[in-house]
């Protein structure tokens, strides 16, 4: 009898199933620079984010991100939000203009995208130069307005010297604006060419005066603020944009960042600062235009040493002409102020007063229960509960007791803002459920210990103690120590529960370490304030950490004790630890692997990759000694002897990034690994210890794959976790094909 055996590839370029969701950390996590409700239908608003896209308000308050479908590996700075506008005709249509940074952080021009369906699907305008979403000034705005008499017409107010432009097929094409000769000219820092604040600031915003009748159909004022401090930074057009002059008696001192109209008074609301923003303003102004007599007047709440700060958010009342609240821009002690005025701002009154200092008089309630981390993280230890760089403070044209504003960590808001007048009290809450955009820095989960540790920007870290707790918003942050950003995690492999955490503030201990699976914290006795940032790895018994700082080399401490250098390794080297053998350490640097053997003390050169030049990342095996894996260049290598020899399982998955291991089918183990396959730049996974790999990832936008963090479940079967740059912590569950093979007699 003759036997013919046959292989068949299953499934190999096959996308899984896996429905992606976020992991709620809630609360936001970031800046919203800009919140614009629409200005006929109850309830309908879109907040947009410097790095974490759109997002859609539904009515109980909650948020739905809309632009994670147009945010893949190419296209990642979608995500970058300088511009929103709605259309006051159609109340299904959202605009926005899109693109991260301006100088060569990004290597794409911008774009203005276009829904007709609330953010279900969009269509995609490509513009000639860049948009900065994440620049400096980002607050200002809106730049992006569609005329209110007329849906085909919108104009865009760009950076970097680009000037004002037109679309009048409703955002299916943009032209510039010849006749608008001013760009804002203003540079935070002309020293710093090409840097962060290298760039014209250009137009802060586009605001069109419905009061004013139309030409040809079109609205006849216009209104476009520049970033200029010196004579004119407000032009106007009353032909419907054909020509265009400075608006005469303007303040020539400070930047406009808000114009809103209020059409039953005929009159504009501006604020200002001198600075840009969105972190600085120590001076600034409140101004009034009376569209009637084109005149100015100062309604500045404040004056004298009361005047510390610029202002920047502005909510105008639509159904209660005259009311208006505004916001400090900044105050960063003893905390922000915001004013409300029901006289034009004639008078006005604070949400806070000294009553005998120290002691304030708020005349607020602040709760966050949607996102509890952030009352015991920062409401309670800070005295900032008011905020911080507040760009975004509107009103629900159509309920004068709803409004929102945001932060640098949440979106606050309420639905009594009318009892400020008569029981001069309101309710403060923070309402962005939903709104995930946190910049996660690592990601780990222990086999039987903690579900999943995320350290992240900007807001320390998080601890999920299980499954079920992903999707319930953390109780605190990672406190005792507090970091603004924890930039690694990690954890013993055979004491699941001691976990270390490093930070990258310079000045104070940057290292913690807790026994309790990350519940609780403290310092680690060996660091000193000389050491921050990078990478860490926890040897398996915990009692040794490897510390690949962010500018003193490799450091290595024993019994917690103090750290110093690991001189056999190159600094900035990519590290990891043996899970099951406490000796034993992995690193990586340039296209050289290496072991140590004794516990960090040395390590040596161990077996080639390939062709690789670059490690990007390792991940030992959590629960077998000597497996390791290694992500290069040129794809993914597989020891099963600590490294002392690599195969590389597959070579249709290349220019890989973070890999990771996580629980598979039974007694298996999944490898998952960001890199470019058969479906393109994406996460794939494999369940045959990398000899197939099968996108994962789907439609769902994860942004640049280089900046994604990466961790398997250790616990929950065939489960993945992707840390985002600016979309927190997304989560999916499915099985992944792999090669079988057949055979026939």
């Amino acid at each position: 009898m003759r036997f013919l055996a046959w292989a068949q590839l299953l499934a190999t370029a096959a996308e899984a199933a896996f429905t992606w969701q976020n992991v709620k950390i809630g609360g936001g996590g970031g800046f919203v620079p800009g919140i614009v409700f629409h200005p006929t239908t109850k309830g309908v608003a879109y907040a947009r984010t410097d790095i974490g896209g759109l997002y859609r308000l539904n009515s109980d308050d909650s948020w739905t991100a809309i632009t994670d479908g147009i945010t893949d590996n190419d296209n990642w700075h979608n995500w970058g939000v300088d511009a929103l506008a709605l259309d006051p005709q159609d109340v299904n249509v959202v605009y926005a203009a899109v693109g991260m940074y301006t100088n060569d952080w990004d290597p794409k021009p911008g774009s203005i995208i276009r829904s007709s369906d609330k953010g279900a699907t969009w269509k995609t305008t490509a513009l000639s130069f860049k948009v900065g979403g994440n620049m400096p000034g980002r607050g200002m705005g809106e730049r992006l307005a569609v005329d209110p008499a007329n849906s085909k017409i919108l104009y865009f107010g760009a950076r970097s010297g680009n000037g004002l432009w037109k679309s009048t097929d409703a955002g299916a094409t943009f032209t510039k604006v010849s006749s608008f000769t001013a760009v804002g000219t203003f540079i935070p820092d002309p020293n710093d060419v090409g840097g962060y604040n290298g760039d014209k600031q250009g137009l802060a915003f586009v605001t069109f005066d419905s009061t004013s009748g139309t030409t040809n159909g079109a609205t006849k004022r216009i209104f476009v603020g520049t970033a200029d401090n010196t004579t004119a930074s407000v032009y106007v057009s009353e032909d419907a944009g054909a020509t265009w002059n400075p608006v005469k008696g303007q303040p020539g001192k400070y930047f406009p960042h808000k114009c809103v109209l209020q059409p039953a008074e005929k009159a504009l609301y501006l604020t200002y600062s001198d600075g840009t923003g969105p972190y600085d303003g120590t001076l600034g102004a409140v101004y009034r235009y009376d569209l009637a007599t084109s005149t100015w007047k100062d309604i500045t709440p404040v004056s004298g040493g009361d005047l510390y700060f610029g202002f920047g958010g502005l909510g105008v009342d639509m159904k209660k002409a005259g009311t208006i609240v505004v916001a400090s821009l900044n105050s960063w002690w003893p905390d922000a102020q915001i004013f409300r005025s029901t006289d034009s701002g004639a008078t006005w009154s604070k949400i806070w007063a000294w009553s005998s200092y120290p002691n304030m008089d708020l005349y607020y309630a602040q709760s966050a229960s949607k996102a509890p981390w952030i009352k015991t993280g920062f409401l309670d230890t800070d005295t900032k509960d008011l905020g911080w760089m507040i760009e975004a403070l509107v009103i629900d044209p159509l309920d004068s007791d709803h409004w929102l504003y945001s932060t640098g960590l949440t979106v606050f808001g309420g639905h009594d803002l009318t009892k400020w007048d008569s029981a001069h009290n309101v309710s403060i809450q923070s309402l962005a459920d939903g709104i995930e955009e946190f910049a996660v820095q690592d990601l780990a989960s222990p086999p039987g210990g903690s579900e999943l540790l995320a350290a992240v920007g900007d807001d320390s870290g998080f601890t999920f103690k299980d499954a079920a707790s992903l999707k319930v918003s953390p109780n605190t942050p990672w406190m005792n120590p507090i970091w603004t950003t924890s930039s690694s995690v990690d954890y013993a492999g055979t004491s699941v529960k001691n976990i270390i955490r490093i930070g990258n503030s310079a000045g104070s201990q940057q290292a913690a370490v807790s026994s309790d699976g990350g519940v609780t914290w403290n310092n680690y006795p060996g660091a000193d304030t000389t050491l921050n940032g990078g990478t860490v790895a926890y040897s398996a018994n915990g009692d040794t950490v490897l510390w690949s700082t962010a500018s003193n080399g490799v450091q290595l401490s024993k019994n917690q004790g103090s750290f110093s250098a690991a001189s056999s390794l190159p600094s900035s080297a990519v590290i990891a630890s043996d899970k099951q053998n406490n000796t034993v350490f992995y690193g990586g640097s340039a296209a050289a692997f290496y072991v140590s053997t004794n516990s960090g003390a040395s390590f040596s050169k161990a077996g080639a990759l390939g062709s690789a030049t670059a490690v990007r990342d390792i991940a030992a095996h959590p629960t077998k000694a000597g497996e390791v894996w290694v992500s290069t260049d040129v794809g993914v290598f597989h020891s099963t002897n600590y490294g002392s020899s690599f195969t590389q399982p597959s070579t249709t998955l290349k220019n890989t990034y973070q890999i990771a291991l996580g629980k598979g089918s039974g007694t298996t183990w999944n490898v998952y690994a960001f890199g470019t396959g058969s479906a393109g730049a994406k996460l794939y996974g494999s369940a045959d210890d990398g000899a197939t790999w099968t996108d994962i990832q789907g439609s769902q936008g994860f942004g640049s794959i280089d900046s994604c963090k990466l961790a398997g479940s250790g616990n929950t079967a065939n489960q993945v976790y992707v840390g985002t740059n600016g979309r927190g912590v997304f989560y999916a569950s499915g099985t992944i094909g792999k090669r079988s093979t057949a055979f026939s007699a």
